[in-house]
C-alpha cells in the first residue's frame, strides 16, 4: 500500500483552520447545523474549484466514487446534491468573504519584497472591474440591461504577485466609479485606473489622504496649463505639463494643481494622455505605471479561464457570491510562493486538477521533474545468495 498523503489533504494544509471557524462564528454559520458544516462545504467547492466540476451533480459523483477516501482528504459528512446545493444557498456568503480576505492578508505579506517591472518601493494597486454575464430569468436579483442580467467584479490588485487586496461583488447597473467610494485611500500608495475612474470629487478625497492616483484623461478634459517641464521626445514622451482645472465642477472637487503627461505609443503612434497627482516620479515611469495595469486584465482573464466564476451551481444570489469568494480563496490559496515553486498557476492548477487522489508530497509533484519510477520487488523471488 502507497505511503503518505492525498495531494487534495496537502493543499488543504494551508487553510488556517482557527480563521475559517471564527469567520463561522462570526455569522453563525453552523447554527442547527447537525451533520454537514461549512467546513464540508468549503472543501466540497474547493475541490469543483480544482478539479473543473461543471454542476453539484458532477461534484456529488466524483466524490462518493472516492468514498472510502473522504475522510481522508478532510470531509466529516457524506456528499449529496441537495444538501449542498441547499448550504450554498442560506449560509451567509459572508463567511467565505472574510475568510478569503485573510487568505490575502497572508498572502500580500508573502509577496511584500517581491518586484513587479519596475524598481520602486511604493505600494501600486491596479483597479479594474469585469462583467460576468447571466441570463436575466433565472438570476433577476442581478439587472443589467432589459434583456440581461449580469454581476460586477470591482477588484483591486496589488501589482506585487497579483494579489486582489479588494473585491466588490454588485449587480451589473453599479457603475465602476462608484466602487471609490467603497475604497479607504492608502497614505503613499499609488491607484492606477482607467479614465472610467475620472471622478474629481473621488478622486481629491484621494489626493486630501495622502494617496496618489494615475489616471487616463478623457478628450474633454478643461484644463489650464501653468508650467511645463523638459522632457526627452526619443522616448515617446510629448509633454510634462502643471495643469489647474477649470471646469466648474471638476475645479470645485479638485482645486490642487495636476500633472499632465502626453505619451506616444512608439509601436502604434496612438496618443496617450494621463493624470496624476504624483509630481516626483519621473515622467516615463508614470507611463510605465499605466502599462503595469494590464496585469489586472490578465487577472480577470485568468480566473474566468481556470475557476468556476461563470457558471454558477446556484441561482440565489447568496450561491453566486459564495461561489465566487470561494474561487478567490482556492486563487489565493495556490500562490507560487506559499508552496514554493516555481512553475506557473496555469501549469499548477493543471497538475492539481489530475492527481487530486494520488499519494504523493506535493512539492515532488508540481516541481516540474520527471519523476524516477521503481518497480517493486516481487515478494516471492528467491535469493540465490544467503
Amino acid at each position: 500500500m502507497s505511503e503518505g498523503r492525498f495531494v487534495f489533504a496537502q493543499v488543504m494544509d494551508h487553510v488556517p483552520l482557527t480563521t475559517f471557524h471564527r469567520c463561522v462564528a462570526r455569522y453563525c454559520g453552523e447554527h442547527k447545523v447537525k451533520r454537514f458544516s461549512c467546513l464540508d462545504q468549503y472543501l466540497s467547492m474547493a475541490f469543483a474549484q480544482l478539479t473543473y466540476r461543471e454542476s453539484l451533480r458532477d461534484i456529488e459523483a466524483c466524490l462518493r466514487t472516492q468514498n472510502t477516501k473522504l475522510y481522508h482528504l478532510g470531509f466529516r459528512s457524506q456528499i449529496a446534491r441537495n444538501t449542498l446545493a441547499n448550504a450554498n444557498a442560506t449560509r451567509d456568503w459572508r463567511i467565505y468573504c472574510d475568510f478569503a480576505q485573510s487568505l490575502i492578508g497572508i498572502a500580500r505579506r508573502l509577496y511584500a519584497e517581491e518586484a513587479f517591472g519596475l524598481d520602486m518601493k511604493d505600494t501600486v494597486y491596479a483597479l479594474d472591474a469585469t462583467t460576468i454575464d447571466l441570463c436575466l430569468s433565472i438570476f433577476p436579483w442581478a439587472p443589467f440591461r432589459s434583456t440581461k442580467a449580469a454581476v460586477k467584479l470591482h477588484t483591486l490588485l496589488d501589482l506585487r504577485g497579483n494579489i486582489p487586496s479588494f473585491i466588490f461583488i454588485s449587480d451589473g447597473k453599479m457603475h465602476d466609479v462608484n466602487i471609490l467610494d467603497q475604497l479607504v485611500p492608502e497614505p503613499g500608495a499609488i491607484y492606477v485606473m482607467d479614465r472610467g475612474y475620472i471622478d474629481f470629487d473621488r478622486l481629491g478625497r484621494f489626493h486630501e489622504a495622502g494617496s496618489f492616483f494615475v489616471i487616463r484623461a478623457k478628450s474633454n478634459l478643461k484644463a489650464e496649463r501653468r508650467y511645463s517641464q523638459k522632457v526627452d521626445r526619443s522616448t515617446g514622451l510629448v509633454c510634462d505639463q502643471t495643469v489647474a482645472l477649470t471646469g466648474y465642477y471638476s475645479q470645485k472637487g479638485f482645486p490642487a494643481p495636476l500633472r499632465r503627461i502626453r505619451f506616444k505609443v512608439p509601436e502604434t503612434g496612438k496618443r496617450l494622455v494621463f493624470l496624476t497627482n504624483n509630481f516626483a516620479l519621473p515622467a516615463l515611469t508614470i507611463t510605465q505605471l499605466y502599462r503595469q495595469r494590464w496585469q489586472i486584465e490578465l487577472f480577470f482573464k485568468w480566473i474566468k479561464q481556470h475557476l468556476r466564476i461563470k457558471a454558477f451551481f446556484g441561482t440565489s444570489e447568496n450561491a453566486v457570491k459564495s461561489q465566487i469568494w470561494i474561487a478567490v480563496s482556492v486563487y489565493v490559496l495556490i500562490v507560487k510562493k506559499r508552496l514554493g515553486l516555481t512553475a506557473s498557476l496555469y501549469e499548477i492548477l493543471q497538475i492539481l486538477s489530475l492527481t487530486m487522489f494520488e499519494r504523493m508530497p506535493i512539492n515532488q509533484l508540481l516541481s516540474l521533474q520527471p519523476i524516477a519510477v521503481t518497480e517493486p520487488a516481487s515478494g516471492n523471488q528467491l535469493n540465490l545468495f544467503d
